[in-house]
């Protein structure tokens, strides 16, 4: 399988946050936001493994920057690692200011999609071939992340998780 590079997966989603999505704060709701997140990043993924491809985990959100009503947002999907049938997503949520049109990060977030077959079972991703800085931090740090996640889980040893060991030795 040949490999692939973040930007033949990258998604933009950009829309309007109206009233009905919003809280009593006049804010977009944060599940509202999760399902936009998780719907770029399903995109992604589809482009990635050309298969169809669900939900695995929701490894990490940070709502850094509330939403307000009427703002114009952007969610900026891509990804950034890919395993053997898993990949992770990073997303990147970004507010459009209304008159001087810059962009603000607002928020961020991290999933794990897993290509299947039409019976759901697990099937093979191509690698990722990451060209930018950014996404070479981001490869790198995933791994980090997938050992940390299956030595938490019990699924490895913590002896195994040499990207994990680097952090903390001087070797």
């Amino acid at each position: 399988m040949d490999a692939k590079t973040p930007s033949e997966s990258r998604t933009t989603m950009t829309d309007l946050v109206l009233p009905s999505e919003t809280n009593p704060l006049n804010n977009l709701f944060g599940g509202e936001l999760l399902a936009r997140m998780d719907r770029a990043a399903s995109i992604a993924a589809r482009r990635h493994s050309r298969r169809i491809t669900v939900t695995a985990s929701v490894n990490h959100v940070a709502f850094n920057r509330a939403v307000p009503l009427g703002s114009v947002v952007t969610v900026e999907a891509a990804v950034s690692r890919a395993f053997k049938s898993s990949m992770e997503i990073y997303i990147d949520v970004w507010i459009e200011d209304r008159e001087s049109g810059s962009r603000t990060k607002a928020n961020e977030a991290i999933y794990t999609f897993v290509a299947v077959d039409e019976t759901g079972r697990p099937v093979a991703v191509p690698p990722l071939k990451p060209e930018t800085e950014l996404e070479h931090q981001r490869f790198d740090a995933a791994l980090r992340r997938k050992q940390l996640s299956l030595v938490l889980a019990g699924k490895m040893k913590p002896n195994d998780a040499t990207e994990l060991k680097a952090l903390f030795t001087d070797n």
